[in-house]
C-alpha cells in the first residue's frame, strides 16, 4: 500500500500524527505538503495528492485541512478520484467499502488525532 497525503496550514499538525502513524504501521507515503503552518492556499498541495492517486502513482490518499471540505471539493475534481469527507471511523470505512472511495478527507479542526487515527 502506497499513500499520497497533503494539506493545508490547518492540517499541518493532524498531518504530522498521521505520517507518525503511517510509519509506525510500515505503510510506504509521501509527503506532498504543506511543511508549516505558514497560510497556504490549499488547493496547492490537496490537487498533487490527487492527481498522484488518479495516476496510479499511490493506492490512496490522505487530504487535510481545517474542515477538509474544501480539499474534498478540489480532489473530487481530479478524475477518478472518489473523495469522501469523514469525522469519524465509521463514514471513512463506508466510504471506502460503498463507494470505493481512494481519497479520504478530514478536518483538523472537527476530527481530533485519536479519531483521525482510527
Amino acid at each position: 500500500m502506497r499513500v499520497a497525503i497533503g494539506s493545508d496550514h490547518a492540517g499541518f499538525f493532524l498531518k504530522g500524527d498521521l505520517c507518525s502513524l503511517l510509519d509506525e504501521l510500515r505503510v510506504e507515503y509521501r509527503d506532498f505538503g504543506t511543511f508549516s503552518t505558514d497560510p497556504v492556499d490549499y488547493p496547492d498541495f490537496i490537487a498533487p495528492v490527487a492527481r498522484a492517486v488518479a495516476r496510479g502513482e499511490f493506492d490512496r490518499g490522505i487530504v487535510l485541512g481545517g474542515s477538509g471540505t474544501g480539499e474534498a471539493i478540489v480532489a473530487n475534481k481530479v478524475r477518478g478520484i472518489r473523495c469522501v469527507e469523514a469525522a469519524d471511523p465509521v463514514t471513512a470505512r463506508l466510504g471506502r467499502e460503498h463507494n470505493d472511495a481512494n481519497v479520504l478527507s478530514m478536518g483538523a479542526r472537527i476530527v481530533g488525532t485519536e479519531v483521525a487515527r482510527a
